[in-house]
């Protein structure tokens, strides 16, 4: 019995291979098939990276980045009241922080005080240096009145002294006329330094009052100064964004300086992107570029490249290295691109700085340029 069931096994395993007809079933057809299937998916994957994927260069070194403005007092004092709450959205030129202002307050009254003792003497300056022109005019007056004695006197003398010589008039009435004609010169030379004293005194007036004007300019000048420590006592936002990184509290001293908080223009997102320097052979600003944001998955965004950087990014290390030392070995450098996102209102709401991103950049548009460079090193 047994061996008539191992002889039935032996006999009907061989026909489970067979087919209908009980002859072998042929496998070639199959394999045929699943080769040229491999073959289309080939070429349709070169077709694809020929025409399109060798020209894409890909970074996920990439993070989001915005141009934010640390907010800090230009004075000091203590904080009076702060005007906003963390993360909080605020226009530009919206107060942040407040000083106390009470002794900028009375620094700007003091020198507006200073300012009003100025002018006045500046307005009594020039009254003075008026009055002193009409001490001038009436010393040349008086000079001119003595001029006319002093001819009188000079005539009066001339004609008597023929006729004292001819015995016609007396000695004595000529040394009379004389003396009067002596006088009369002396009392013109006196009118003549009158005249000159009251012109040197306008000369030194017209010089205070040259000072009196730039103590008045000074004292303006401070003024000023206090009134913009005043206005600096209100801190404001210099432009539209979300408040972040909060610190500052009411009563708290603080000094020029001071950190309190900082407004991030969450709007103006940028992208920057570090290629490494194989990659940057063929990047255009300009070209276009794919952005995964891994906070937004299965979300593709799209931007342009906008600049690159003047240099790779250890030049501009706080250490940058140094390569001429004994011990060397070399590491691909990488390139900050700076890239420019084009999307919506809606969509950059939910993009925050320092997100990681993964970044394409088609490199396409670069093919005239790389044949415009070879015939360049061909013909140089």
């Amino acid at each position: 019995m047994s061996e008539t069931i191992d002889a039935s096994e032996r006999i009907e395993a061989p026909r489970s291979e067979r087919g209908a007809l009980g002859r072998p079933r042929n496998k070639r057809p199959l394999l045929f098939a699943l080769l040229i299937a491999l073959a289309i998916v080939g070429a349709l994957w070169f077709g694809y990276w020929w025409t399109h994927g060798r020209f894409i260069e890909s970074t996920d070194d990439a993070y989001l980045q915005t141009d934010s403005v640390t907010i800090a007092p230009k004075i000091s004092g203590y904080v009076a009241q702060v005007e906003v709450a963390d993360n909080q959205a605020v226009a530009a030129g919206v107060a942040l922080v407040r000083l106390d202002a009470r002794q900028y307050q009375a620094a700007v009254d003091q020198a507006q005080a200073t300012v009003d003792a100025r002018a006045a003497d500046l307005a009594r300056a020039e009254a003075d240096i008026e009055q002193q022109k009409a001490a001038v005019a009436q010393a040349q007056a008086e000079q001119r009145v003595a001029g006319v004695a002093l001819e009188h006197a000079a005539d009066d003398v001339r004609r008597y002294a023929p006729l004292t010589a001819q015995g016609a008039d007396t000695p004595v009435h000529l040394a009379e006329l004389t003396s009067t004609r002596d006088q009369a010169r002396a009392t013109l030379a006196a009118k003549a330094a009158a005249v000159r004293s009251a012109e040197a005194q306008v000369t030194s007036m017209a010089a205070q009052i040259t000072q009196a004007r730039a103590q008045l300019e000074a004292a303006r000048a401070s003024l000023r100064q206090s009134q913009l420590d005043l206005q600096n006592t209100t801190l404001v936002s210099p432009l539209a964004g979300r408040v972040g990184d909060r610190s500052v509290r009411v009563g708290q001293y603080v000094q020029p300086g001071t950190r309190l908080m900082s407004v991030v223009p969450v709007q103006a997102v940028y992208l920057e992107a570090n290629f490494k320097e194989t990659q940057m052979r063929r990047m255009r600003v300009g070209q276009p570029a794919t952005l995964h944001v891994d906070a937004l998955r299965g979300v593709d965004l799209h931007g342009v490249v906008d600049s690159f950087a003047p240099g790779t990014g250890a030049q501009f290390a706080l250490l940058p290295p140094e390569n001429a030392t004994g011990n060397f070995t070399k590491i691909v450098q990488r390139v900050p691109v700076r890239i420019r996102i084009e999307t919506g209102s809606e969509t950059r709401h939910l993009l925050l700085p320092g997100l990681s991103v993964t970044v394409d950049v088609d490199t396409r548009s670069a093919g005239d340029d790389d044949k415009r460079v070879v015939n360049e090193n061909r013909h140089g």
